[in-house]
């Protein structure tokens, strides 16, 4: 379906249409051969490329493999919750033309951890996916749903991630302070402990966190020994610049005006815990240069998911050739050895 006529209608609707048109291979495959120099292995998985899909575009785990042919390195699908739920009311999803940006408070819609499981073993497995997973709106003990998560998905996934950050879901955030983290943390890690297979685990945090916050992150972190961290999520915040009328619309804000303050949480976390995990870089991505800032903040593999909405689905492909250019203008042998160059 061309990206104009999809602009033509409601957001929410829109989405919906190219997630059809893609499960039902009506967009074309068209990814190009893949840079050598942009290989890694990150957690023992080897990445073609770094350039990953975010959660939130493939909430039920309908398109991981449409989207692999379109380029990416690894797609994430979710996030999902244990029982279905609708999310918040309608509208709820709101683009920005004019600051290339996204609003949504859609709120955890999804259909629930057993079809997304289906789904997944019902994979070709020809590409890394990874599965995010949340906690029902109503569930007062957050972490045993995100353990009911890593249990059904354990087995399917290629490593997991608890969504803790998005600010559509009432108290979800709260999950970020210290003490909170550390008890959710290491519960879900021994629930992925006790799989017959353990992937690597991983939480996604959010823009909009204090030094002090962030230092705590980092340092329960490396403590409770997460695989990896997601820096970061929508944000909550407005910036002055934005022009677009939507912009006073509630919920969280992603895409170009994130790219900033994502990637200064970023290189925070990236020093606060000595490059000694893995962290995915998410927020405004919208070039291979966006991508290429993140590596050099810190990032071992980067995530898009707002441009693809403003340039279609050559985006992947556009982003690992400017990224594959870039990485050899520094002379450095390979994409790995990029990740952090703006702290040595």
């Amino acid at each position: 379906m061309a990206l104009s006529a999809l602009y033509a209608l409601p957001p929410e609707t829109a989405h919906k249409a190219a997630l059809f048109a893609l499960e039902h291979g009506l967009v074309a495959n068209r990814a190009e051969p893949d840079d050598p120099i942009l290989k890694s292995t990150v957690w023992g998985l080897d990445f073609v490329n770094p350039i990953g899909l975010a959660a939130g575009f493939d909430k039920d785990a309908r398109v991981i493999d449409a989207m692999l042919s379109l380029g990416f390195g690894f797609v994430e699908a979710g996030t999902v919750t244990p029982k279905p739920q609708a999310g918040n009311p309608k509208p709820r999803l709101f683009r920005l033309d004019e600051d290339r940006a996204l609003i949504n408070r859609l709120g955890f819609n999804s259909e629930g951890v057993a079809p997304f499981a289906k789904r997944l073993a019902g994979r070709r497995k020809r590409g890394i996916a990874g599965a995010n997973v949340g906690k029902n709106r109503e569930t007062a003990d957050g972490a045993a749903d995100y353990i009911a998560g890593i249990e059904k998905l354990a087995g399917l996934a290629d490593y997991l991630v608890v969504n803790i950050s998005s600010p559509n879901t009432p108290g979800l955030r709260a999950l970020q302070a210290r003490a909170a983290l550390e008890d959710l943390l290491r519960r879900v890690i021994l629930a992925r402990d006790r799989a017959a297979k353990r992937p690597p685990l991983l939480a996604k945090v959010g823009p909009d966190l204090s030094a002090d916050e962030l230092r705590d992150i980092a340092d329960v972190a490396l403590s409770v020994g997460v695989d990896g961290l997601i820096v970061g999520n929508t944000t909550i915040e407005r910036p002055p610049s934005l022009k677009s009328r939507e912009k006073i619309e509630a919920g969280g804000l992603s895409g170009a005006p994130l790219l900033r303050p994502a990637n200064e949480c970023l290189a925070a976390l990236y020093r606060l815990t000595k490059g000694r995990i893995p962290l995915i870089g998410c927020g405004g991505v919208a070039s291979g240069a966006d991508a290429y800032a993140k590596i050099r903040a810190g990032a071992s593999l980067v995530q898009v998911y707002s441009a693809l909405i403003f340039q279609g689905p050559g985006l992947a492909n556009r982003i690992k050739r400017e990224l594959a250019s870039l990485v050899r203008a520094d002379g450095v042998a390979s994409v790995t050895d990029a990740v952090g160059l703006d702290h040595r």
